[in-house]
């Protein structure tokens, strides 16, 4: 593949453009949850509290970017099925891996890149309506399967679930979808029950393991969206006083591979502190503030850790 292209759905080639100043490579965090979970919700608290929703695209320091703009072509047989709910967008083959890896390692290269939007009321992308994602210092990325993936797993420094009980996922997704996506009540529960709910237990909630935190109650748990905030100030407060130097995604040698991080100590919370080396102080002082928190909140029940894995090696 052309370096200087980026390769869509569609087969073509669309430049991708390198800041001409220092690359800023950005501090991935992936943000994962069932349908109707409250990811984007999530996503946008998070802006909003940085301040970022309301500012022009080529300003922002934190960005969003769906899954969804990664769902595959649909054949025509496949675009017949989905018109009758009978396509299974919960599934993995329903998207794009490789795009998708792609895209968010030109991301984390600091590169700006343009991907398409995706239409729900024909179940396609669009690329008459494309998404410029301008290099930021952290970004979001957020969907059902973004754990899903192995090497797309790998590419995050911190990695979100938003874990809302079914109930209350399914009595969001109804009205969604039938208000936003131009479905009726039948086709809506019936895709519900055929595809949503089993791809969720077979494909979805196993990821939940891979997880740095697990947001109970998604959006409404505001402790716990507080504490991502506070991390990801930290950081662009670390980086604006140190420059690349203060940016942990360079640290942790993205571009050498996932295995060019250093390993992280037995606890999972408070490992990756330990390893901290004398020149990078600023990053790890962030670090460290984020283990306080994350313990302070673990205990009160705002969120939770699987204490016998470490923290991404990325």
């Amino acid at each position: 593949m052309d370096s200087n292209l980026l390769r869509l759905p569609n087969g073509d080639g669309l430049p991708v453009v390198s800041t001409n100043s220092e690359v800023k490579s950005p501090f991935l965090i992936g943000v994962a949850g069932g349908t109707a979970s409250g990811k984007s919700t999530v996503c946008k608290k998070i802006m909003e509290q940085l301040g970022q929703a309301e500012m022009e695209d080529t300003q922002r320091q934190v960005v969003t970017i769906s899954q969804d703009s990664f769902y595959r072509e649909l054949s025509p047989a496949e675009k017949a099925k989905a018109q009758k709910g009978l396509f299974n967008f919960d599934h993995p083959d329903a998207f794009n891996e490789e795009l998708m890896y792609e895209t968010l390692q030109c991301i984390l290269k600091g590169q700006k890149v343009e991907i398409p939007s995706y239409d729900y009321r024909t179940n396609s992308l669009n690329f008459e309506e494309m998404l410029i994602i301008y290099p930021a210092d952290v970004v979001l990325f957020e969907g059902i399967l973004v754990f899903y993936f192995p090497k797309i797993r790998d590419l995050f420094h911190m990695k979100l679930f938003v874990d809302t009980d079914s109930d209350t996922r399914l009595a969001r997704r109804v009205p969604r979808d039938i208000n936003e996506r131009g479905r009726d009540l039948d086709a809506v529960l019936t895709q519900y029950m055929t595809f949503v709910k089993p791809a969720f237990e077979e494909f979805c909630s196993p990821t939940k393991k891979f997880a740095d935190v697990i947001i109970p109650r998604g959006a409404d748990n505001t402790v716990a969206i507080d504490l991502i905030v506070q991390h990801i100030r930290d950081f662009l407060n670390n980086r604006s006083r140190h420059g690349s130097t203060g940016n942990i995604a360079l640290y942790m040698n993205l571009d050498l591979g996932p295995n060019a991080a250093p390993a992280a100590g037995n606890d999972r919370v408070g490992g990756i502190a330990g390893d901290a080396s004398d020149n990078k102080t600023g990053t790890y002082n962030a670090i460290r503030r984020f283990s306080t928190l994350c313990k302070e909140l673990n205990m009160q029940g705002n969120f939770f850790f699987d204490r016998n894995k470490n923290l991404p090696h990325h």
